[in-house]
């Protein structure tokens, strides 16, 4: 199983961190080990002093491929959720000042957080679909995916042009504008709609 996580995918959020839009997706990847499993609690890494949240839409793949053609992606993935892309931002500063990789601030372990899994339909895809985070029950994020730069089936295109994807993988699809700190006793909600996706405690 991989991870394959999306940057930079909703304007705003780029804006927000000094970033340039993209003119094509950004990718970069997750181990297995990032993935917090069933009911593991989410600890703060020791190694970092801001840890940020950014809540994305994950799509679960449904079928192995390569060189998949954008009209035919929407064949690859099935199901879809509200997840967490977790963020040493302190890590992630240094190192993109020293122009190193990201994947101390990124990859960690227990890093990537996926919610209750829905069936994707083709009347969800005809309509936006809207997502959230709150922060101790407030509303900190909010993103809808007709914002998004590149599309899902953009994105599994344009991913299977370099890697293969295969039953089981995750993409998470990029976080909106809001991303932000949080602290040791946050709890942190996700949501597809007004369903709960996701429910988790920072200790």
């Amino acid at each position: 199983m991989k991870i394959f996580c999306v940057g930079r995918n909703y304007a705003d959020h780029a804006k927000e961190l000094k970033n340039e839009v993209p003119e094509e997706p950004v990718i970069f990847m997750k181990p297995k080990s990032a993935l917090l499993q069933g009911p593991t609690p989410f600890y703060y890494p020791e190694f970092s002093n801001e840890l940020h949240y950014e809540v994305e839409l994950v799509l679960n793949i449904c079928k192995n491929g390569k060189y998949i053609p954008q009209d035919q992606a929407g064949k690859y993935y099935d199901r879809i959720t509200a997840g967490i892309d977790f963020t040493a931002r302190d890590i992630q500063a240094e190192l993109k000042k020293k122009g190193l990789p990201w994947e101390k601030a990124k990859a960690w372990d227990n890093s990537a957080v996926v919610g209750t899994w829905v069936d994707i339909t083709p009347v969800m895809l005809k309509n936006p679909i809207l997502f959230s985070l709150q922060k101790n029950k407030g509303t900190v994020q909010s993103g809808n995916s007709k914002d998004m730069i590149f599309s899902f089936d953009h994105i599994v295109s344009h991913i299977s042009t370099y890697f293969s994807l295969n039953i089981g993988d995750l993409i998470f699809t990029g976080t909106p504008a809001g991303v932000g700190e949080c602290v040791t006793g946050d709890v942190l909600e996700g949501f597809l709609g007004d369903e709960r996706m996701f429910e988790l405690e920072i200790r």
